[in-house]
């Protein structure tokens, strides 16, 4: 390639982005406030931008190429009314997660693993009007005296931004994405988190109102799993949701759902998540659905649980199922009452039946690592016992994913009778070890 080529391929981006520049401008001036008028559907104003667009661009001189064209077009679109350079991805379906860094550097996770992309801002500010259009969607704010949030986006999408000075090298977003249609049990079958034997077994617990945790570390896919096991639930009980940032999407017809508000630019007016989970008692729930516990609404959460409203389904951070029952310690002294150690554990022994760990594995595939059982209180220690484990083989398959399987340990549950009582009965040969193994 001549040195005259390599420059032509050189000055051909610049060119293009200087022009678009210009046109965004151009467009933002001529629509002015019309781009932020919230009584404008969201398609009407894709149209007249879309429109404007093509009008702006019949008056450049410099010939464009009808490629070139349809790139500025969609890349001042998603800047506009996106965005940015990460609003490609925020619409591809398999993309799971997007995480900026810097307004420099941008990963992706795709298929449970993480690469880094080649798009990039054009600088900090351009980073930081993204930010603020997404935090300004939700009614929420950003700045020095709040540098850190936790909103959403339409679809449901969590997000995450921090900004500088608590960011050292940059405003950095993080936005965990979500299916516009919810997983069913099925869908998880076909990635690999849930087990077709698994299953029935999960909805006879849901149906014969068992208290249910699903734990797992960040990223795990311990919501996605509580929005399939909500789908186990009767569509003729009253169930109230109480989330940090409204992820879940049951499809019940008597469903409240209630979102913690964070406190106003004075700090005052927060409603945090134990303040909900007390007011969600008075609102005659037959089912409470939390989506983490992480602070002192565990305790009020495990009382519930203990008071008649069993059936009560949340997620919580653990590492292991065992470490869910000192995590839940922890979090309930954080309520502050003066209790000893023995009391909360009769608590949690009483009110916990069943632990479901989820884990991403080496190969990002996100599988239930575990189901274990809350049997009871013996002296000072909670006991437990696994009724399903996940054993790793060696080696990868023909997939490059991690060779094992869900297996039953051969222990029976003791809530069978608990089960019973409602009129759900589980199949004891699904307790049975694999030929060939021995019963734990």
């Amino acid at each position: 390639m001549s040195l005259a080529e390599r420059l032509s391929r050189q000055e051909q981006p610049d060119r293009t982005a200087e022009i678009r520049d210009q046109i965004q401008a151009r467009l933002i001036e001529v629509l002015g406030a019309r781009l932020y008028d919230d009584a404008m559907e969201d398609g009407e104003l894709r149209r007249l931008v879309d429109r404007r667009l093509r009008e702006l661009l019949e008056e450049v001189e410099t010939p464009l190429s009808i490629q070139e064209k349809a790139q500025i077009i969609q890349q001042i679109g998603d800047n506009i009314l996106g965005l940015g350079p990460i609003e490609p991805f925020i619409r591809d379906p398999e993309i799971t997660e997007v995480m900026v860094n810097s307004h420099r550097v941008v990963y992706i996770e795709r298929g449970g693993k993480i690469f880094r992309t080649d798009v990039s801002f054009r600088n900090e500010e351009d980073l930081r009007r993204t930010i603020d259009k997404i935090v300004g969607r939700v009614g929420r704010r950003i700045d020095d005296s709040s540098p850190y949030v936790d909103a959403r986006l339409t679809d449901g999408s969590r997000v995450n931004a921090i900004i500088p000075p608590v960011a050292i090298h940059g405003s950095a977003l993080t936005i965990r994405k979500f299916s516009a249609d919810p997983f069913t049990a099925k869908d998880l079958i076909d990635f690999g988190t849930l087990t077709p034997e698994l299953v029935p077994f999960l909805d006879a617990c849901v149906r014969g109102r068992l208290n249910i945790l699903v734990s797992g570390g960040t990223g795990a896919g311990k919501t996605t799993l509580l929005n399939v096991l909500s789908a186990f639930l009767p569509e003729d009980e009253r169930i109230i949701t109480i989330e940090d940032s409204a992820e879940l999407r049951l499809q019940q017809p008597h469903v409240v759902s209630l979102e913690y508000r964070p406190p106003n630019i004075e700090g005052q007016g927060e409603v945090a998540i134990r303040d909900l989970v007390r007011n969600a008692l008075r609102m005659r729930p037959d089912r409470i659905v939390v989506g983490e516990v992480r602070g002192g609404e565990t305790l009020d959460m495990l009382q519930a649980m203990n008071t008649g409203h069993d059936g009560s389904i949340s997620t919580i951070h653990a590492n292991s199922p065992r470490d869910v029952l000192s995590r839940l310690e922890t979090l309930a002294l954080m309520a502050g009452m003066d209790l000893t150690v023995r009391a909360l554990r009769e608590q949690v022994s009483a009110a916990i039946d069943l632990i479901v760990h989820v884990a991403r594995f080496q190969d990002g595939v996100r599988r239930v690592a575990n189901v274990s059982e809350v049997v009871g209180l013996e002296g000072d220690t909670v006991t437990m016992q696994d009724l399903f484990v996940f054993h790793v083989d060696a080696g990868l398959d023909e997939r490059n994913r991690v060779r094992g399987h869900l297996a039953p340990s051969g222990l029976r549950p003791h809530f069978l009778e608990k089960l019973a009582e409602r009129n759900v009965f589980l199949d004891t040969s699904w307790f049975a070890p694999p030929p060939g193994s021995e019963p734990w």
